[in-house]
């Protein structure tokens, strides 16, 4: 590191914690959250779910890895989430001056440094997360010294439209023609469907879809409040009318329910962290799952015609849900997470399969 200042952390229920600054010495405001997650945190920075948000990772030691390199595979960067880093600011106990690692090209200080995220650290991270789960996930302000900022309320913008692509791109030259529509895709999700014999249509959030030719629909993952996303909202309604299968992740899940007549809430802190588990509806079996959302699913309001597919074992909250009788369903935790676990990864097969017997195939 050739700079470090004193910086302070100030939430918006006035508490605040000094530290010292890596990263960029910019001021920066959003919403802070947490991350339980013991690795994977260029994943977590280039996350587009993350948009807006003052990120703490509470594992105590960051940095040791460096930061990934510009590989590309299929067009997309390998060892990346996206094109961006998404997260405001980044708040960690103990940054690790070395970093070593087979894919590094440069340390986390330096590539934040060129995106103009700032950093803190040598703070007291538990005493934080202890805050939040308390409060609830709050507003906050990273100031280096001499410089000020205001706080600024992420979920008051469609976050969705700021990370969402601005033209329809196409991966792969497989079989099955797939529209994905693009909320904030994590890259993961592309791979993940690219492994079986598919084209990849990516489109914008608010693009109507309905007259393409494809035989499946993807709802990806996204920042923010799903009921900013009104125009998704509509066309993915218009899809519910047909048979063609569906398949949501995170946000899509929510966008799905909003589509179905259901209703979403914010949650108090949100679950972010490689470790959830879920529960498959009806069943006594259970997956350990990554997750990123702020927002959930009220499973009371799911219509007649649907039902819950998965639920949270720790709070009981929607983890996913169906359809009673068409090939549609979703999940709120993410089954391609990359730096993640991989339990639930068999349901990209569900989708493919899905699609199959949508165009009468055998399985």
């Amino acid at each position: 590191m050739t700079k470090s200042i004193p910086v302070t952390l100030t939430l918006e229920d006035g508490t605040r914690f000094t530290g010292r600054s890596f990263g960029s010495t910019s001021p920066s405001a959003g919403e802070v959250v947490f991350n339980t997650a013991m690795t994977g945190y260029p994943e977590s920075l280039t996350d587009p779910s993350y948009r807006g948000q003052i990120l703490c990772l509470t594992y105590p030691l960051v940095g040791n890895y460096g930061a990934p390199g510009d590989e590309k595979e299929d067009h997309l960067l390998r060892f990346r989430e996206s094109s961006s880093i998404h997260i405001s600011g980044l708040i960690v106990s103990d940054y690790s001056f070395q970093y070593s690692h087979w894919n590094a090209s440069e340390s986390l200080h330096h590539w934040l440094e060129k995106n103009g995220i700032p950093g803190i650290y040598g703070i007291d991270t538990r005493a934080l997360t202890k805050r939040l789960r308390e409060k609830g996930s709050m507003l906050g302000k990273l100031e280096p010294s001499g410089s000020e900022i205001t706080f600024s309320d992420p979920n008051t913008r469609n976050l969705v439209d700021e990370v969402s692509s601005r033209e329809v791109k196409t991966y792969g030259s497989g079989k099955y023609r797939i529209v994905l529509v693009d909320c904030g895709v994590k890259y993961n999700i592309i791979r993940s469907l690219l492994m079986y014999d598919t084209t990849v249509i990516r489109v914008p959030w608010d693009y109507n879809y309905n007259n393409l030719e494809f035989d499946g629909l993807f709802i990806s993952n996204g920042p923010g409040d799903p009921v900013m996303c009104s125009t998704a909202i509509v066309n993915i309604a218009a899809s519910l009318e047909g048979e063609r299968p569906i398949f949501g992740i995170c946000l899509g899940n929510q966008l799905m329910a909003l589509a179905s007549g259901a209703t979403t809430y914010k949650l108090r802190y949100g679950h972010r962290s490689h470790n959830q588990p879920v529960l498959l509806a009806g069943s006594d079996r259970a997956y350990i799952t990554s997750q990123n959302h702020g927002f959930a699913v009220d499973n009371n309001t799911l219509s007649p015609e649907w039902e819950p597919l998965f639920i949270n074992l720790n709070d009981k909250t929607n983890e996913g849900m169906k359809h009673r009788s068409k090939p549609f369903f979703s999940t709120q935790f993410h089954p391609e997470a990359s730096g993640g676990p991989t339990d639930t990864a068999f349901l990209f097969s569900d989708f493919i399969n899905n699609i199959k017997r949508y165009l009468g195939e055998d399985i």
